[in-house]
Protein backbone atom coordinates (compact mmCIF):
# COMPACT_ATOMS: atom_id res chain seq x y z
CA UNK A 1 0.00 0.00 0.00
CA UNK A 2 1.28 3.25 -0.45
CA UNK A 3 2.50 5.59 2.20
CA UNK A 4 2.71 9.14 2.91
CA UNK A 5 5.16 10.60 5.50
CA UNK A 6 4.70 14.44 6.07
CA UNK A 7 7.03 16.05 7.74
CA UNK A 8 8.95 19.84 8.28
CA UNK A 9 6.06 21.29 10.33
CA UNK A 10 6.57 23.21 13.25
CA UNK A 11 5.88 26.85 14.75
CA UNK A 12 7.05 29.99 12.85
CA UNK A 13 6.39 33.71 13.28
CA UNK A 14 4.08 35.37 10.37
CA UNK A 15 6.22 36.42 7.42
CA UNK A 16 8.69 33.30 8.14
CA UNK A 17 9.52 30.25 5.97
CA UNK A 18 9.02 26.71 6.45
CA UNK A 19 9.97 23.77 3.67
CA UNK A 20 7.51 20.93 4.09
CA UNK A 21 8.47 17.18 2.91
CA UNK A 22 6.65 14.24 1.86
CA UNK A 23 8.24 10.79 1.93
CA UNK A 24 6.22 8.97 -0.87
CA UNK A 25 6.23 5.13 -1.20
CA UNK A 26 5.69 3.01 -4.57
CA UNK A 27 7.01 3.06 -8.10
CA UNK A 28 5.05 5.32 -10.01
CA UNK A 29 5.63 8.01 -8.00
CA UNK A 30 7.12 10.51 -11.04
CA UNK A 31 3.97 10.08 -12.93
CA UNK A 32 1.23 11.09 -10.95
CA UNK A 33 0.05 14.00 -9.76
CA UNK A 34 0.64 15.16 -6.43
CA UNK A 35 -0.60 17.80 -3.78
CA UNK A 36 -0.33 19.32 -0.30
CA UNK A 37 -3.67 19.63 1.62
CA UNK A 38 -4.20 21.31 4.39
CA UNK A 39 -7.10 21.23 7.17
CA UNK A 40 -7.75 24.10 10.26
CA UNK A 41 -10.14 22.72 13.39
CA UNK A 42 -13.29 23.01 12.38
CA UNK A 43 -12.48 23.17 9.08
CA UNK A 44 -13.03 21.83 5.80
CA UNK A 45 -9.66 20.08 3.89
CA UNK A 46 -8.31 21.91 0.63
CA UNK A 47 -6.04 22.00 -1.58
CA UNK A 48 -2.96 24.14 -0.87
CA UNK A 49 -0.94 23.12 -4.15
CA UNK A 50 -1.16 20.06 -6.71
CA UNK A 51 2.03 19.43 -9.18
CA UNK A 52 1.00 16.65 -12.51
CA UNK A 53 3.69 14.63 -13.49
CA UNK A 54 4.89 16.42 -16.10
CA UNK A 55 5.76 19.49 -13.48
CA UNK A 56 2.59 22.00 -13.90
CA UNK A 57 1.76 23.52 -11.03
CA UNK A 58 -1.84 24.99 -9.65
CA UNK A 59 -1.98 26.68 -6.55
CA UNK A 60 -5.31 27.78 -4.21
CA UNK A 61 -5.89 31.66 -4.64
CA UNK A 62 -5.09 32.21 -0.71
CA UNK A 63 -1.42 31.30 -1.11
CA UNK A 64 -0.39 31.85 -4.60
CA UNK A 65 2.55 33.49 -5.06
CA UNK A 66 3.88 32.55 -1.58
CA UNK A 67 3.46 28.94 -1.40
CA UNK A 68 5.59 26.58 -4.26
CA UNK A 69 4.99 22.54 -4.65
CA UNK A 70 7.80 20.89 -6.22
CA UNK A 71 9.16 17.09 -6.68
CA UNK A 72 12.34 15.31 -6.40
CA UNK A 73 11.71 11.56 -8.06
CA UNK A 74 14.59 10.22 -7.43
CA UNK A 75 13.85 10.80 -3.38
CA UNK A 76 9.85 9.68 -4.08
CA UNK A 77 9.64 13.15 -2.21
CA UNK A 78 6.95 16.17 -3.06
CA UNK A 79 7.82 19.59 -0.72
CA UNK A 80 5.98 22.71 -0.37
CA UNK A 81 8.32 25.65 0.05
CA UNK A 82 5.97 27.99 2.06
CA UNK A 83 6.83 31.61 2.71
CA UNK A 84 5.15 34.87 3.69
CA UNK A 85 3.54 32.72 5.93
CA UNK A 86 0.47 34.17 7.42
CA UNK A 87 -1.59 33.21 10.99
CA UNK A 88 -4.25 32.02 8.58
CA UNK A 89 -2.23 29.56 6.81
CA UNK A 90 -1.92 27.63 10.68
CA UNK A 91 -3.28 24.13 10.05
CA UNK A 92 -2.03 20.65 9.37
CA UNK A 93 -0.60 19.91 6.08
CA UNK A 94 -0.88 16.31 4.32
CA UNK A 95 -0.50 15.63 0.43
CA UNK A 96 -1.72 12.90 -0.93
CA UNK A 97 -2.28 12.51 -4.42
CA UNK A 98 -3.75 14.73 -7.29
CA UNK A 99 -7.19 14.13 -7.19
CA UNK A 100 -6.78 12.94 -3.36
CA UNK A 101 -7.41 9.28 -2.88
CA UNK A 102 -9.13 8.52 0.84
CA UNK A 103 -6.75 5.53 1.61
CA UNK A 104 -4.08 7.53 1.82
CA UNK A 105 -4.37 10.02 4.07
CA UNK A 106 -1.12 10.15 6.02
CA UNK A 107 -0.25 11.63 9.71
CA UNK A 108 0.31 15.13 8.20
CA UNK A 109 2.42 17.87 9.96
CA UNK A 110 1.34 20.74 12.30
CA UNK A 111 1.88 24.40 11.06
CA UNK A 112 1.43 27.16 13.60
CA UNK A 113 2.04 30.49 12.25
CA UNK A 114 1.97 32.98 15.31
CA UNK A 115 3.71 35.46 16.87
Amino acid sequence: QVQFVESGGGLVQPGGSLRLSCAASGSMFRLVGMGWYRQAPGKQRELVARIIGGGITNYGDSVKDRFAISRDNAKNTVYLQMNGLKPEDTARYYCNFDPYRDDYWGQGTQVTVSS
